[in-house]
């Protein structure tokens, strides 16, 4: 149904990726299922990443949810490292080398930089992006675009997506 095709040019690879997550985010409105497929669609369009997923917001704290990639920590308090900065600050935090972000939660060593979106339903986060790469300084303009493009989307899907 669903074939990851990337393209040489990495614009046209991302338009792919955010149209693919559109897609399946359209197929159906539950929560888990769409957020899984888009975390696999995301995996198989972007590289250089080990580590794709989403935290959701359940009773004050980042809990985690569908995911690619290594286990990773469960639950994540509201200004505590990448992702519980990008909640209390409502903002996305691209994160150039890890290390050097105060507070940092290292769930893999590998991850060297990363990524996090915050996602907004209704006027309150309803959780995070959070893509993590081996590499220094992965994540600019470009990535932040497309995969805030993907966030915007499910922002806009009924409230049980």
């Amino acid at each position: 149904m669903y074939r990851i095709k990337r393209q040489d040019d990495l614009e046209q690879n991302y338009k792919l990726m955010a149209y693919m997550a559109k897609r399946v985010l359209e197929d159906d409105n539950d929560v888990i299922a769409g957020l899984a497929n888009v975390s696999a669609v995301i995996n198989g369009y972007m590289d250089r990443i080990n580590w794709v997923g989403f935290y959701l917001i359940k009773n004050g704290e980042l809990v985690l949810g569908p995911f690619q990639g290594l286990p990773a920590c469960i639950r994540i308090k509201v200004g505590k490292g990448v992702c519980g900065t990008a909640v209390a600050e409502r903002k996305t935090q691209i994160v150039e080398d890890v290390e050097k972000f105060p507070g940092h939660i290292a769930c893999d060593s590998a991850s060297k930089s990363e990524i996090v979106i915050p996602i907004i339903k209704n006027g309150e986060v309803f959780g995070v992006l959070d893509v993590d790469s081996p590499e220094l300084s992965r994540f600019g303009e470009l990535e932040c675009k497309h995969l805030s493009e993907i966030c915007k989307f499910i922002e806009s899907q009924p409230n049980s997506l």
